[in-house]
């Protein structure tokens, strides 16, 4: 089986489920893909999330499901890297390793139905609705889990994960095939190249050279594994960085769409607007009415 980059998790041959506390500065940050499934609680921490085609922002309270070998990464924003920073990341994660089934999975009447689900499960998922509360409840003391009560609580969770509307699907591509070690290294490299320097001119050249490609052969490569140009992956990822700042700071809009390296204040309100479908000023009067709500209530 190909890997996207080295990447293993601590496990012994015939372990069902793994659950990991990641707690730190911030999230590990390159891209990889790992054949057990993944169910992440995010406890603290913010940034963005990549998975295949989708991009989007993580935050306290969030829950994700990956299916088998979906590459992903959880970067966090860049003051979570800052030496002198005191923000935290905290996430609590299930690894389920169906393989040690074996052909029990397929062959045992009373695996039937969640066979079924894993077959048709494919990709990256939110969970939400009353699926994610009973989940997160169960995450926050799984630790506390040995034995058959890890087991049954582990198929506990995996049935409300089946319940009705508990899975809303993230991606639009599925991936068709795992990165080759060699794909997977380049596309880590370009991410990693794009998330840090997404507030500075970022030439298709410079990039590209990231990649080790010339500037067509790079074009089709990242367009395949994400469905999107560079220059629409690029204008994504500042206007995400742009959201969290309208949301957690009170910077005039002008200063954000330069810090989230737009030169052209009337671009980025287009591009805010084509991306999100309101205006900067909109979404910021949103969500200060939203948390304005909460907090009186």
């Amino acid at each position: 089986m190909k890997k996207v980059i080295s990447f293993q998790i601590p496990k012994s041959n015939k372990e069902f489920v793994r659950f990991q506390i990641d707690s730190g500065k911030h999230f590990y940050d390159k891209l990889h893909q790992h054949p057990q499934w993944q169910l992440t609680l995010i406890v603290k921490g913010k940034g963005q999330l990549m998975v295949g085609d989708y991009l989007g922002r993580f935050e306290p309270g969030d829950m994700f499901l990956f299916s088998s070998n979906i590459p992903h990464v959880f970067r966090s924003d860049s003051e979570y890297f800052d030496q002198g920073s005191e923000k935290e990341s905290l996430g609590h994660t299930l690894f389920f390793d169906f393989e040690v089934f074996g052909k029990s999975l397929v062959e045992v009447e009373e695996f039937a139905g969640l066979h079924q689900w894993l077959s048709q499960t494919k990709g990256c998922y939110s969970v939400i609705d009353k699926a994610q509360k009973k989940i997160r409840k169960e995450l926050m003391v799984f630790s506390k889990n040995q034995g058959l009560d890890k087991i049954f609580t582990a198929l506990g969770i995996l049935k409300n994960l089946q319940l009705a509307n508990a899975l809303h699907l993230l991606n639009h591509l599925i991936p068709q095939k795992d990165y080759s070690e060699t794909e997977g290294k380049r596309m880590g490299q370009v991410m990693s190249f794009i998330l840090s320097h997404s507030q500075n001119s970022i030439s298709l050249t410079e990039v590209s050279e990231v990649a080790h490609l010339s500037k067509e052969a790079f074009c089709r490569f990242f367009k395949e594994r994400t469905g999107k140009t560079f220059t629409e992956f690029l204008s994504q990822v500042r206007i995400h960085q742009a959201c969290q700042l309208l949301q957690d700071t009170e910077l005039p809009i002008s200063q954000i769409a330069y810090q989230c390296g737009f030169q052209n204040l009337s671009y980025f309100n287009r591009a805010f607007k084509k991306i999100q479908g309101e205006s900067p000023k909109d979404f910021r009067g949103r969500v200060d009415k939203l948390g304005s709500d909460i907090y009186s209530n």
